[in-house]
């Protein structure tokens, strides 16, 4: 069966792993048409707009899309595209497996958490106020109005939405998802102990959502606690759903427990679109070295296939990345046990060494 898929190559070293997923999985023999387009600081660069409308246009012809890193500035500049690429086509889940693989270096073993974090709202909802602008003195003139709670006039305000849509998709996706791949646990994260009116509606609707599936446990923690039971127990957890801020952070924690940002893919679905994507930034000051590590990219492609039901090939590609990273011989540097290993290999030599367990 033939697949169109949309392929974003990214920034910084975007192209380089983008180049090693989309050679293995094309080596695993699904047959794929590639629809190439750009995003991000290439497409400013070339169009002027940082997610051009062809881009777009692409993804919701397709369905789905892999794509590389993108560069956002910190503190300034433009923001986030990963963010505006979800808002825009409504991929309210990002997914994110953290599990462990032999060799890789870490304190752990024998990690398998998936976190489900909505994508769509909360504090990254982008409705900010910049400190000193007469929209940000009205509205905190109206807060203090209607708390009567007094804030700094010096301040800038983010606003944080959570709604009763929004968590129940998410919660309900996690508890499917738990039941396709039969799973055994949900724990919902929050901090509703403060947040009463926001987290506190995530926690009661993701209570709700759960008496629909009495099969699975489920749980709730705070967020501060969960960090806490993550690096002191991450055995006893299996499915984590968070908002969005909260999910971004801990699945950084979680990726810590099995080596790192490198090793964890990630997907961000809606109802039709799904946009796969490793968790890792661009990392521009690497960029064309051919050092990187593209294990995460690949296995953000084996998502990729499960999620366009070639479940097959999603297993070969997997297992030829596990075979590769027992052996521990065609490695990039990173997953040396000593970064200056002089056996390291580059980050397409490390995709040949996948691709010749394909075959």
């Amino acid at each position: 069966m033939l697949h169109r898929v949309t392929l974003i190559p990214g920034d910084g070293i975007g192209p380089e792993v983008v180049r090693a997923a989309k050679s293995c999985i094309e080596a695993t023999g699904v047959d794929i048409r590639w629809d190439e387009v750009l995003a991000g600081q290439t497409a400013l660069e070339k169009y002027g707009q940082l997610l051009p409308a062809e881009t777009l246009d692409s993804i919701r012809q397709n369905k789905v899309a892999l794509k590389g890193p993108i560069i956002t500035p910190v503190g300034g500049g433009f923001r986030s595209v990963n963010v505006s690429l979800r808002q825009t086509l409504d991929l309210y889940v990002c997914l994110r497996p953290a599990k462990s693989y032999s060799t890789v270096k870490t304190l752990y073993k024998n990690i398998d958490l998936v976190i489900v974090r909505e994508n769509t709202e909360d504090l990254y909802a982008g409705i900010e106020f910049e400190v000193g602008l007469p929209q940000t003195k009205k509205i905190i003139a109206t807060i203090e109005k209607l708390t009567q709670k007094m804030i700094l006039p010096d301040s800038g305000i983010s606003i944080k939405p959570i709604s009763k849509k929004a968590s129940e998709r998410i919660v309900r996706f996690a508890f499917e998802y738990a039941t396709k791949f039969r799973r055994k646990k949900i724990t919902a994260v929050h901090k509703a102990n403060i947040m009463k009116f926001t987290d506190g509606l995530f926690l009661n609707i993701a209570r709700e959502v759960s008496r629909n599936y009495p099969q699975i446990i489920f749980e709730d923690r705070i967020v501060d606690n969960m960090a806490m039971q993550l690096v002191q127990k991450p055995w006893d957890y299996d499915i984590l759903v968070l908002p969005n801020l909260y999910g971004d952070i801990i699945s950084d924690l979680c990726a810590g427990l099995v080596g790192g940002l490198g090793v964890m893919p990630g997907g961000n679905l809606g109802d039709q679109i799904g946009v796969f994507e490793a968790v890792h930034g661009a990392a521009p000051k690497y960029k064309g070295r051919n050092i990187v590590n593209p294990t995460a990219m690949i296995l953000s492609g084996v998502l990729m296939l499960r999620y366009i039901n070639e479940d097959k090939a999603a297993k070969k590609l997997e297992d030829a990345v596990i075979e590769v990273l027992k052996e521990g011989r065609s490695l990039t540097y990173d997953l040396k046990p000593s970064r200056d290993d002089p056996t390291a290999v580059g980050t397409q030599e490390m995709a040949e060494a996948i691709i010749s367990k394909l075959k």
